[in-house]
């Protein structure tokens, strides 16, 4: 097994990486609302930067295939993340509505927004392939994606926290992270890049080589994108990810809904989401030790049931059940441990085997637009599923529909998921 410091030097990056990608996704349309833009614009532009953003992930999988040295590329990406959060997080004051549309505002945030999603979405796909490369069979890469994804956790709990604990105001308190992120994440790039790359690593870069040895030769063309879709394997996994990722997805965009509607604890949401987030990180180790035990594809459908499980008792809940959903919380955090960490580890033996049809960037970066399609494909699921249902926040109606699309419908995508798992266990577990 690789030595603890190489897997934990690996795994570090994870943390300013998560840290990065929650104000992203969930405080920067409240925060550039608050100051004064209209929201259809708004809107408009975070729907075309996070289309291109998605959009973009297969070529910077080929790009990653075509560097010698992916460490360099992680670090190439990172000054752009690095400003593009400073410039995102500090929005610029207006004093009237209509500065705050003036063109000059919107390429502004049009230019942060693009900075932050390029330079995340590169170091991500470099990241995770050059975790795919120096993992050498099985074992490895499964350890080596559960420190990545454990650390993640952690940035994400602490991107949670850290805006409240800094400032009184929420505005103030994410400027203040911005400035706290970037010393963070140069430490972590310099952790990573000199602890993860071990010995062998090392030996090969000192003879002009890459981090890790490339088992494929780099795509001559972007046609070669294609090449991950002739792996069968690769598109059954692409196929049960889109699924269960659904099953996550839905309740992720549901949860402040359900805790403040159903439940009647707006003011416990905070803390929920601490809870399930923590079991995660807490659940992480357990899923490796079961994977090396039963197989990682065995382990992935016990976590599956577990949740399948936890909705169905969800469903019996009502107002004042704050004890009860805490136990939702402990158990769908467990099995969201088993989801970030074993299907990035069968991807990596997939895209590391020697009948893999592409470069482990390549894989990745589809794997990365799927991931991102996850979330849009549930909001776009639920949302109007609600609407349809007549459910209006706060308002006491349609608090049935509500229940049953939070509760119920992870279970249908989950089931499904479950189901094509076990028909393609075979093909999905890939030993080396």
């Amino acid at each position: 097994m690789l030595p603890t410091r190489q897997w934990l030097a690996y795994g570090l990056l994870g943390l300013p990486l998560a840290m990065a990608a929650l104000p992203i996704y969930v405080h920067v349309p409240r925060l550039y609302a608050e100051a004064g833009i209209n929201l259809a614009l708004l809107g408009a532009l975070l729907l075309a930067t996070r289309l291109l953003d998605a959009g973009i992930d297969p070529l910077l999988g080929w790009w990653a295939d075509r560097t010698p040295r992916r460490s360099r590329l992680i670090l190439f990406a990172l000054p752009f993340l690095a400003a593009g959060m400073i410039l995102l997080l500090n929005p610029a004051s207006s004093a009237s509505s209509e500065n705050a549309e003036s063109s000059t505002t919107l390429i502004r945030l049009a230019a942060a927004l693009v900075a932050t999603y390029f330079g995340f979405s590169l170091a991500s796909v470099a990241y995770q392939a050059w975790g795919a490369e120096i993992g050498r069979d099985t074992g490895e890469r499964t350890l080596l994606t559960a420190s990545r994804e454990g650390f993640g956790l952690f940035g994400v709990i602490l991107a949670s926290l850290l805006p409240l604990l800094l400032a009184a105001d929420t505005a103030a308190g994410l400027a203040r992270l911005s400035w706290l992120f970037v010393p963070l994440l140069v430490l972590s790039a310099v952790v990573t890049v000199l602890g993860a790359s071990g010995r062998r690593a090392r030996l090969a870069e000192s003879d002009g080589k890459s981090d890790a040895p490339r088992a494929k030769a780099p795509p001559a063309s972007l046609a070669t994108l294609r090449h991950a879709f002739r792996d069968r394997r690769f598109v059954r996994l692409v196929g049960v990810f889109l699924l269960n990722g659904i099953a996550a997805a839905l309740p992720a965009t549901l949860v402040l809904f359900f805790v403040a509607d159903v439940l009647a604890a707006a003011a416990m949401s905070g803390l929920f989401l601490a809870l399930y987030f923590v079991a995660g990180v807490a659940g992480l180790p357990l899923w490796v030790r079961l994977a090396r035990r039963i197989g990682r594809v065995r382990a992935w459908l016990v976590s599956m049931a577990i949740a399948v499980v936890a909705f169905v008792f969800a469903l019996s809940l009502g107002a004042g059940d704050v004890a009860a959903f805490a136990v939702v919380c402990l158990l769908t955090g467990l099995a969201l441990g088993a989801d970030l960490a074993l299907p990035p580890a069968l991807l990596a033996d997939i895209a590391e085997s020697p009948s893999a049809t592409g470069g482990a960037g390549g894989y990745f970066g589809w794997w990365n637009l799927v991931a991102k399609l996850n979330l849009a494909l549930a909001a776009g699921l639920a949302l109007p599923l609600l609407a349809l249902f007549d459910y209006r926040p706060g308002g006491g109606t349609g608090l049935l529909a509500l229940a049953v699309v939070y509760c119920l419908l992870p279970v249908v995508f989950k089931a499904a998921a479950a189901a094509l798992v076990w028909r393609w266990r075979n093909e999905l577990e890939v030993s080396s």
